[in-house]
């Protein structure tokens, strides 16, 4: 029987499981895909404790994760879009990602280009698609200056991509073992930590814009540097959004195979460049979570099933 991450109830990395589950069969408009790669996210980490249990409630048994990669198995009634072996890359709804197997809506996949490697197509879909709508938020001009926070992490790292492909200057908020990379991106790096308010100053004299990726006060920062609040853009920090009035556009802004799909092409390119910082077997599912949840990650962490 294929394999499967669940978890029985909130907690720590301690719950997650890897178990056998029958083959998912697809209904109308739907596809089986065997997945090549699934990319993992903060946000599962956090509904896994359940500390968005008020926002994004889970039910037991849970399986886990959006992004996938991977080829067409069999075709489900109606389906005329893919055929069995096509290579895609998109995401489910249904928490099932990190498996072997995954039943998921053709809408909800677009063609992978050949060029594109299985793991950094499984990684898209959220951190893409999130950083997609972040950097569209805060109406990027060509000329305009925009300081990220969590600049190299698995979205800021495409955060600052796609801000320079819209012509802004970018600033990018690391810790220095980032700042070569970013800087041979054209960001310009900027260490984290106290006295970060004046080294901006410094960077940048005028901020036109700010986009949140790590929360832990940077929304409250980018007010007192006279940011405007409607180019101001957290994808983490929702008490601070409300609190302040800044905007919280993210992945439910930009969720569509349609947007992966430009992004995949982005990457087809070589404009855009995916950073996969590890991969591990599904098995290993948890060794994964413990890397990401250290923080330091930069760029994605991918699962292979």
């Amino acid at each position: 029987m294929p394999k499967a991450v669940q978890f029985n109830e909130y907690g720590g990395i301690e719950v997650l499981q890897v178990v056998e589950v029958p083959l998912p069969e697809p209904a109308e408009g739907q596809v089986l895909v065997r997945v090549r790669a699934a990319g993992i996210n903060p946000g599962e980490a956090r509904i896994r404790t359940g500390s968005l249990h008020e926002r994004w409630p889970a039910t037991f048994p849970s399986g886990q994760g959006s992004d996938l990669a991977g080829t067409v198995e069999k075709l489900g009634p109606g389906v005329t879009a893919f055929g069995v072996g096509d290579e895609v890359a998109g995401f489910t709804d249904l928490r099932a990602s990190q498996a072997e197997y995954v039943v998921t809506d053709v809408r909800e996949l677009t063609p992978k280009p050949a060029n594109v490697p299985w793991q950094v197509a499984g990684s898209l879909f959220v951190a893409g698609t999130t950083a997609y709508a972040a950097v569209r938020s805060v109406s990027l001009r060509p000329g305009d200056t925009v300081a990220v926070s969590g600049a190299a992490g698995g979205v800021g790292s495409l955060v600052v991509q796609l801000a320079k492909h819209a012509g802004a200057e970018v600033i990018g908020i690391a810790g220095p073992a980032n700042h070569d990379w970013l800087a041979a991106h054209g960001v310009k790096p900027v260490a984290y930590g106290e006295g970060l308010a004046q080294r901006l100053r410094e960077a940048a004299g005028r901020i036109d814009a700010f986009i949140d990726t790590h929360g832990d006060g940077y929304v409250k920062l980018a007010v007192e540097l006279g940011v405007a609040v409607d180019r101001i853009d957290t994808i983490i920090d929702f008490a601070a959004a409300a609190e302040y009035g800044v905007k919280a556009e993210g992945n439910a802004q930009a969720s569509s195979a349609e947007v992966v799909g430009e992004l995949a092409a982005l990457v087809a390119d070589g404009a855009l460049e995916v950073p996969i910082a590890a991969e591990f077997p599904l098995a290993e599912v948890r060794a994964a979570y413990t890397q990401l949840e250290e923080g330091h990650t930069r760029g994605k962490i991918v699962l292979i099933p």
